[in-house]
């Protein structure tokens, strides 16, 4: 009940601020969003800006997407999944809108270890995964590897019980922490 309040206020302070007119003539385009709003400008020399970052890459950490191979994800997710999209050191494989829902996503590096704080924030159930790693640790839906100072996580996203993940998680970490 508090939350709906919450959201509700948001809601209404957001549309009674937000900006009516501002001078453009110019009406919004579809999404709300103003004309040109998000697009890179040119510069004054006439060359594209610079795309943005996703960060630094540390070259010599493994690739995400080969850690976990299409092969390890599909095992683990119970279903086909779509290719990899990589992102800096990310790779995510998502199930085909066709269904069913499923996700495996990999992290190496300073991501790996900043979800797992969060999970450590939110207080959920994390458990340890003796031998497999300098550090290894498993949740309801993920496991976090440590060799040295490399991070890597695997989250796995299912509509189903989520003990039922457990013994796949687990088998992929080992293969996983091999590979490292």
């Amino acid at each position: 009940m508090r939350s709906r309040r919450l959201v509700a206020l948001a809601l209404t302070a957001t549309l009674l601020t937000a900006p009516a007119g501002c001078g453009d003539d110019e009406p919004p385009a579809a999404g709300g969003a103003p004309p040109g709003a998000g697009a890179p400008v040119a510069e004054p020399t006439g060359e594209a800006p610079a795309e943005p970052s996703a960060g630094p890459v540390d070259d010599a950490a493994p690739q995400a997407c080969t850690l976990v191979s299409k092969d390890d994800a599909e095992r683990l997710a119970g279903t086909a999944l779509d290719e990899p999209v990589v992102a800096g050191q990310s790779c995510t494989y998502t199930g085909p809108v066709t269904g069913p829902t499923a996700q495996v996503e990999v992290f190496v590096g300073e991501g790996a270890k900043k979800y797992l704080d969060i999970e450590r924030q939110l207080g959920h159930e994390i458990r340890e995964l003796a031998g497999t790693a300098d550090e290894a640790l498993l949740t309801a839906e993920a496991f976090f590897l440590r060799k040295g100072e490399l991070w890597v996580a695997v989250r796995l996203v299912r509509l189903n019980d989520p003990q039922e993940n457990r013994a796949p998680l687990e088998r992929l970490a080992r293969t996983v922490a091999g590979r490292m």
